[in-house]
């Protein structure tokens, strides 16, 4: 049983790295009042920007190639989730509706200029990062085989932001603002608070950590955009929902639908699990997700205001 799980654990943690970092996304985005259902969208918006600055870089320099991906990506996303603040705060747009128009021009839109620059939509880069044992931490006992004997450097990152996230949230004044200003726009205004430039940051920081989500796809086990984030977009949404929109709440949930979709994906090489049919396995995180979101809605942790158009001066 120890070797089975050893054996899935590394794929299971590569699976949840840009599930972890996109419902991140999210979590900010949503902190400051604004609800983006677009982060399938920027997920796929980062997937593209990532992998084609990678075909043109890689030949000329392949160290770097990948790191100036990821960052491209980022950029991408941040500049389309402007078309997202920009409806939900200048225009009041519903957002809901206007997450979704995110996620149908994403796909659209990289679609179309894959096919134009490589004539058949997709675009695979030549190779991404390798896994690597963390030196000192790989020797620690148990946890040291099961998450840094094959550790991406992604996941190192990622699991940095996540810590650097909290400790902005919860520890910083930038943090009380931008929460304040998903729980009580008007009394945040009253304080001094510039709740416009607040939701504007959470979008941006939204966009940049979704697309991010996406490139890590890229130069990790995908290693070829072809248009769609197979729903981990929608997937990091229900994380967020599951975690209670706390950082390390997302963490425990995008580790269970990570761990729960790798043992679906392995389940018929598995002997144990081949009496179990692939379809219960694969809906099962769902299925849970749905169980504890009705037993625990009277308690949800969601920001009051989140949703909710801002009318400055309104009482």
């Amino acid at each position: 049983m120890w070797q089975l799980i050893s054996g899935i654990f590394p794929y299971a943690i590569l699976y949840t790295i840009p599930l972890l970092i996109t419902a991140l996304g999210g979590l900010f985005s949503e902190r400051s009042g604004i609800v983006n259902i677009g982060l399938e969208g920027l997920m796929v918006i980062g997937m593209f920007s990532c992998a084609f600055t990678i075909i043109q870089l890689q030949s000329v320099m392949p160290n770097l190639a990948l790191w100036i991906g990821l960052l491209a990506g980022v950029a991408a996303g941040m500049l389309f989730s402007l078309l997202h603040a920009f409806a939900s705060i200048n225009l009041s747009a519903n957002q809901v509706i206007s997450g979704t128009a995110i996620n149908m021009m994403a796909g659209a839109i990289t679609v179309f200029l894959a096919r134009n620059i490589t004539g058949s939509g997709n675009i695979r880069i030549q190779r991404g990062f390798t896994p690597n044992e963390v030196p000192v931490l790989s020797d620690i006992p148990i946890l040291g085989k099961l998450f840094f004997t094959n550790a991406y450097v992604t996941t190192l990152v990622i699991l940095l932001i996540l810590l650097l996230s909290s400790f902005v949230l919860y520890k910083t004044p930038f943090g009380l603002r931008l929460r304040a200003c998903g729980e009580n726009p008007q009394a945040a205004e009253a304080a001094g608070i510039n709740v416009r430039r607040m939701r504007y940051i959470g979008v941006l920081i939204s966009g940049a950590f979704a697309a991010l989500g996406g490139a890590v796809i890229i130069v990790t086990y995908s290693g070829e955009f072809n248009g769609s984030a197979a729903g981990l977009g929608f997937l990091a949404l229900a994380a967020l929902i599951f975690g209670q929109w706390r950082p390390f709440g997302v963490l425990g949930a995008t580790f269970f639908f990570g761990f729960a979709s790798t043992v679906a994906n392995v389940s018929q090489v598995i002997p144990e699990l081949k009496v179990i049919p692939p379809v219960i396995l694969q809906t099962f995180p769902y299925v849970v997700t749905l169980i504890a979101l009705i037993i625990f809605s009277k308690s949800s942790q969601a920001p009051r205001a989140a949703g909710e158009p801002f009318d400055s001066g309104k009482r």
